[in-house]
């Protein structure tokens, strides 16, 4: 097999990158720092939403029980409407 010079620096490449280091055991940690912190930012986000969409519901109800009764109309007027409509004996 040929030897290759640069095989000694690989050696010792692929044996540094097999060491752990100290950024090596922090990484979990900030890992999972940065991942709660975006699922407390999602779950902020979301219960935004929420309160927009019950705030709004809100307001469609307050309009509707505070806006004023049509009048209601007798039955007869409702008959009579028929009949100009359709005709005698419909």
């Amino acid at each position: 097999m040929p030897t290759d010079p640069q095989m000694p620096e690989l050696d010792a490449l692929f044996a540094a990158a097999r060491e752990l280091s100290a950024d090596d055991w922090g990484a979990p940690e900030r890992f999972l720092r940065g991942h709660r912190a975006r699922a407390a930012q999602a779950r902020r986000r979301q219960a935004g939403w929420l309160s927009a969409l019950l705030a709004s519901a809100a307001v469609v109800a307050g309009l509707s029980v505070l806006r004023p009764a049509s009048p209601d109309l007798p039955s007869s007027a409702a008959y009579e409407a028929y009949q100009g409509a359709l005709g005698d004996g419909w």
